[in-house]
C-alpha cells in the first residue's frame, strides 16, 4: 500500500508540473506529426512510419524536460513552415522573394547561423573583460548562440524540403555531407552546452566551449567557398537507407558532447596553470596555438583553390586568440566557476558522448550488414570509431571504478579530441576505404 501511495504521488507531482505552455505545446506536436503521418504515410516505408511515431512522444517529453526546448522547436517550426509555404513549390522564388533571399531559405539561414555563432563567441570572450558589464555581455552571447541554433534547425528543415524540389529521387534529410553534417556539430554542440550553461547557472564556459563550434563554422564557410557544398546533391547508392537518419545523428551526438568535453578540459587546465609565471610551462595554451595552427598547414594543397588567403587569415585569427588566452589567463581564470563544477560537467558530457557513440556505432553495424554484407570490416573510418569507443570507455572505467579525476582527466579529455577528429576528419583527409563518398 505504501508503494503504490508513493508511486501515484509521484506522478501526480509530475503532472502537476505541466503548466498551459506544456499541454499546448505537446497538443501542437501531436497535431503536427498526425498531419505528416496522413499526409506523407504514401512516401514513407514501415521504419520511417515507426520513426515519425516514435518521435512525437520523444519531443514531447523534451520539451517538458527542458522548456527552452519547446520555445526553441516553436520557433523554428513557424520559421520553417513560413519558409516553406513561401516557395509554393517553386525553388526559383529562393531569388525573388524577401523573406528567402534573405533569411529564409536553407543557404542564407545557414550563413546567418555562422554570423550568429562568430558573434556568440565574440560577447562570451568579452565577458571575461567586461568588468561590471561581464554577465550582461556573456547574456548576450547566450541570447546569441540561441538564436544560431534556430537558424541552423530552420535552414536544415527548409534544406530539406528544397532537396524533394529538386526531384522525387533526391529529397533526403541533410545529414548526408561534411556540409551538411557541420550544421549538425555546430547546433548539437552548442545547445547541449546552453544546457550545461543553464543547468549550472554560469555562462563563462560558453567563451570555449564556443571556440570548437566557431571552428567548425571556420570550415563550413571554407568548404562552402572551395567545394560549392551548399549545392544538394543526389545521395551516393549507400547512404540511400533509412539507417542514415538514425546512424549519423547519434554519431554528432557523440561527436558534439565529446568536443564539448574537451573545451570545458582546456578551460580546467587554464584555471589549474593560472597563476604559473613562467610560459613555457602553459602547455594547454602552447598545444592550442600548435594545433590551430596546424589546420593550415593540413589544408596547404587545398588553400590554393580558395587563393591562399582564406587559412591565413585563420591562422592570424588564431595566433591572437592563444595570444588572448595566454594574457588575459588569471582574470580568464577568476570567472571560471570551481573545479568541481567543470570535472562533473567533463564528465556528464562524456557520458552522454559515450551513450550516444555506442548506438551510433551499433547502428553502424546494421547499416553495415545492410548495404555490404558484413556487420564490420575494419574499414578506416570503422578502425577509428572503435579507437575512440575504446577511448571513452576506458576514461570512464577510470572514473567509475579508480576515480580519475583532476589534471589527468582534463587531460585524457583534451587528448580525446584529437582522436575524435583524426576519426571525424582525419580519415576523410588521408585514407579511404568504404566510406569515401566523405573524402574532402
Amino acid at each position: 500500500m505504501t508503494t503504490t501511495t508513493t508511486t501515484l504521488t509521484l506522478n501526480e507531482s509530475w503532472l502537476s508540473r505541466r503548466n498551459a505552455f506544456d499541454w499546448v505545446f505537446a497538443a501542437l506536436v501531436l497535431a503536427g506529426g498526425l498531419f505528416a503521418f496522413v499526409r506523407y504515410a504514401h512516401a514513407m516505408d514501415v521504419y520511417e512510419k515507426v520513426i515519425l511515431l516514435g518521435a512525437m512522444p520523444a519531443v514531447i517529453w523534451l520539451g517538458w524536460f527542458w522548456r527552452p526546448l519547446a520555445v526553441l522547436g516553436l520557433v523554428v517550426a513557424a520559421a520553417s513552415l513560413l519558409g516553406i509555404t513561401s516557395y509554393q513549390g517553386d525553388l526559383a522564388r529562393a531569388e525573388s522573394v524577401f523573406w528567402l533571399k534573405y533569411f529564409l531559405s536553407s543557404q542564407s539561414a545557414i550563413l546567418w547561423m555562422s554570423v550568429l555563432f562568430f558573434m556568440s563567441t565574440a560577447f562570451y570572450w568579452l565577458g571575461f573583460f567586461g568588468g561590471k558589464q561581464a554577465d550582461a555581455l556573456e547574456a548576450i552571447g547566450s541570447r546569441v548562440a540561441w538564436a544560431a541554433v534556430a537558424l541552423a534547425l530552420t535552414g536544415t528543415m527548409v534544406r530539406w524540403y528544397e532537396s524533394h524540389l529538386l526531384g522525387p529521387d533526391i529529397g533526403h534529410i541533410p545529414v548526408s555531407n561534411l556540409y551538411e553534417v557541420f550544421v549538425l556539430f555546430c547546433w548539437i554542440t552548442t545547445v547541449f552546452y546552453l544546457y550545461y550553461e543553464s543547468h549550472y547557472r554560469t555562462r563563462s564556459l560558453g567563451a570555449f566551449v564556443m571556440l570548437v563550434v566557431s571552428a567548425a563554422v571556420g570550415f563550413l564557410l571554407w568548404y562552402t567557398l572551395v567545394r560549392e557544398a551548399h549545392e544538394i546533391q543526389p545521395l551516393v547508392p549507400a547512404l540511400q537507407s533509412w539507417w542514415m537518419k538514425l546512424h549519423v545523428p547519434a554519431n554528432f551526438i557523440g561527436y558534439g558532447t565529446f568536443s564539448l568535453a574537451a573545451m570545458v578540459a582546456f578551460a580546467y587546465l587554464i584555471k589549474q596553470q593560472a597563476s604559473e609565471t613562467r610560459w613555457y610551462k602553459l602547455t594547454p595554451i602552447w598545444l592550442l596555438g600548435v594545433a590551430l595552427c596546424f589546420v593550415p598547414v593540413a589544408f596547404r594543397q587545398r588553400a590554393q583553390e580558395a587563393g591562399g588567403s582564406y587559412w591565413v587569415v585563420y591562422a592570424a585569427i588564431s595566433a591572437l586568440i592563444a595570444a588572448g588566452i595566454l594574457l588575459g589567463r588569471k582574470r580568464i581564470a577568476q570567472r571560471l566557476p570551481a573545479p568541481q563544477v567543470l570535472d562533473d560537467v567533463m564528465y556528464k558530457a562524456i557520458t552522454v558522448g559515450f551513450a550516444f557513440f555506442t548506438i551510433a556505432t551499433v547502428l553502424g553495424a546494421l547499416w553495415a550488414a545492410d548495404a555490404w554484407g558484413g556487420y564490420w570490416s575494419w574499414d578506416p573510418k570503422e578502425t577509428w570509431a572503435l579507437i575512440v569507443w575504446l577511448n571513452y570507455a576506458a576514461w570512464l572505467h577510470m572514473r567509475l571504478v579508480k576515480g580519475l579525476r583532476g589534471t589527468v582527466a582534463a587531460w585524457w579529455a583534451l587528448a580525446g579530441l584529437a582522436v575524435t577528429t583524426f576519426a571525424f576528419l582525419g580519415v576523410n583527409m588521408f585514407l579511404s576505404g568504404l566510406h569515401s563518398y566523405g573524402t574532402l
